[in-house]
């Protein structure tokens, strides 16, 4: 019987390349439903057959604060792909959501390029999360945006900055992920182990946002409302992952 490896070489000498792409796709297509009606609204074995590489527990943190949307057709921003400078490589993130997410258009960010991974209701831009130019342009070939993930770089100062380009952008009702925010501990992402009281880590900005949960309360008066004061109505941290719900708060 034939393994994987043969299949594909010989398939390699017998077609072009856009042949094999089509048989990818199709691929794809039908290991989508395969796992839609295997595996339903289960995130975690969603996640482990497309290799989505997230952390153990976040898909049940997840399924908590995306169970009730998961039939809507919503728009999802996930910044970060895998798989490094190879192409091909990657986007089991992606795939997991656009399986789990039925309805849902699915954008990928990545400094390298990752157009392989397009296809269905995915696509792939190439950038840095950082630029805001580039940031906007992403959001605004979508129509918006209800949901951002950022899987990204990890480091503080683009995480922080993703955020302050992004949230402003997001729907009114959408949800912001931050994923694995140890890197605010780690010295090596521009985090610290020491100072906990900085704001330039994503944790540190993350609790000064919590303050601003009850702006109308604090009794100084040299604080103004911050930018995003007004806008967070909940905030919830767990283990490497914050949930950062927008909505009016005032």
């Amino acid at each position: 019987m034939y393994g994987q490896e043969p299949i594909k070489r010989l398939l390699k000498s017998r077609l072009g390349q856009t042949e094999i792409d089509q048989l990818k796709r199709v691929y794809r297509k039908g290991q989508k439903t395969w796992l839609s009606v295997r595996h339903g609204q289960d995130l975690r074995r969603i996640g482990e057959a497309f290799g989505a590489g997230k952390h153990p527990w976040f898909h049940t943190i997840y399924e908590r604060h995306f169970e009730s949307l998961r039939l809507r057709p919503l728009k999802i921003l996930e910044i970060g792909i895998g798989g490094y400078d190879t192409p091909a490589a990657g986007g089991g993130s992606l795939r997991m959501w656009e399986t789990y997410f039925p309805r849902a258009d699915v954008v990928g960010v990545d400094i390298y390029d990752k157009t392989p991974h397009d296809g269905g209701r995915v696509r792939t831009f190439r950038g840095s999360q950082a630029d805001e130019a580039f940031m906007r342009g992403v959001v605004e070939k979508m129509g918006g945006v209800d949901i951002v993930i950022d899987d990204g770089s990890h480091m503080n100062e683009h995480v922080i900055a993703s955020f302050k380009i992004l949230f402003p952008l997001l729907d009114d009702a959408g949800i912001y992920v931050i994923e694995d925010t140890q890197s605010a501990y780690w010295e090596a992402f521009g985090g610290s182990s020491t100072d906990l009281q900085r704001t330039d880590t994503s944790m540190g900005f993350v609790k000064d946002l919590l303050d601003g949960l009850n702006h109308e309360e604090l009794r100084e008066p040299r604080r103004a409302p911050g930018p995003f004061d007004k806008s967070i109505v909940s905030i919830h941290c767990y283990h490497n992952i914050v949930f950062i719900e927008k909505g009016r708060n005032v």
